[in-house]
């Protein structure tokens, strides 16, 4: 069991890395292909990896588990990867990765009337820290300064958050369910809303250029099929609070992707809307911790 965790706190720290590090080349990948489309590719290409991995296994790939997993892709990788990418077009790669990364909060509060789970006096004022650091990335003095890119963001971050709730659910009801074919059926089911969106939405034709069709490579290999079985490893074999507290590095390693790959440097009130973020969700987890320790 210790080494099980262990594992699961490695690759947790691998996927921050690899998740973190990839949304530069996902805003640069959007210079040769729409949104749609991009997140489309690589979900349903990282879905088909997975379904050929299941075979060369010799796994089922039927589950009985289709409306929930149904459910679970349209939030985990429809929402989660679309509203980000989306959010992408118009916002820097670093704010984008850190108003995502408000998961945890949306989760906290989300607990409440989905789980039962009242939050204590504490872990409200690290929500407030948490809201009033996404006021200051909003810049109310400059409403102009991509609202639209701020919002898709925290959609993302949202949507994300009720994907971790039903993953959760799930290993709950269904403990046997294979990692696997759990992953790969929500991203296959994902996908389609995104395909509708790239079929409806008029858009430039993809740009095939060899830098284009590496990113798409990497994201469909490491970012989505490979990452999202260290995501729902870690959700099975870990608490949430410490799989969202490490998940907090991916933010960082984000920030400082995009400074040397994009020069992207925060201006002063994103840098204050970044610190408070991640200063209240700290503080949030590092209070439920304590809360199941006592």
């Amino acid at each position: 069991m210790q080494n099980t965790k262990l594992v699961a706190v490695g690759g947790l720290l691998l996927l921050s890395i690899i998740w973190g590090s990839n949304i530069p080349f996902m805003k640069e990948a959007l210079d040769f292909s729409s949104p749609a489309i991009f997140a489309f590719l690589r979900n349903f290409f990282g879905a088909i990896a997975l379904f050929i991995i299941l075979i060369l296994l010799g796994k089922p790939i039927k589950t009985k588990e289709m409306p929930q997993l149904f459910a679970l892709g349209l939030f985990q990788t429809a929402g989660f990867t679309g509203f980000l990418i989306w959010a992408l077009v118009e916002g820097g790669a670093s704010k984008t990765a850190i108003l995502t990364f408000t998961m945890p909060m949306w989760v906290a509060i989300m607990a409440w009337p989905l789980l039962q789970e009242k939050l204590t006096a504490s872990q409200w004022v690290s929500v407030m820290v948490c809201l009033l650091g996404i006021g200051f990335i909003f810049d109310p003095f400059n409403m102009d300064n991509n609202f639209r890119s701020t919002c898709l963001a925290l959609a993302s971050g949202l949507s994300w958050a009720i994907g971790a709730i039903l993953s959760k659910r799930m290993h709950h009801q269904h403990p046997t369910i294979d990692l696997v074919t759990m992953t790969a059926w929500q991203m296959l089911w994902g996908s389609i809303p995104l395909l509708l969106l790239a079929l409806l939405l008029p858009s430039q034709p993809v740009m095939w250029t060899p830098y284009f069709m590496g990113i798409v490579l990497f994201n469909v290999i490491f970012v989505n099929a490979i990452a999202y079985l260290l995501w729902f490893y870690a959700l099975k074999h870990l608490e949430a609070t410490l799989v969202s507290m490490l998940a907090l590095l991916t933010p960082i390693s984000a920030a400082i992707s995009a400074w040397f790959l994009l020069n992207e440097i925060p201006n002063t009130f994103e840098t204050i809307g970044f610190s408070l973020i991640l200063f209240g969700l700290f503080l949030l987890l590092l209070y439920k911790g304590r809360e199941k320790l006592s």
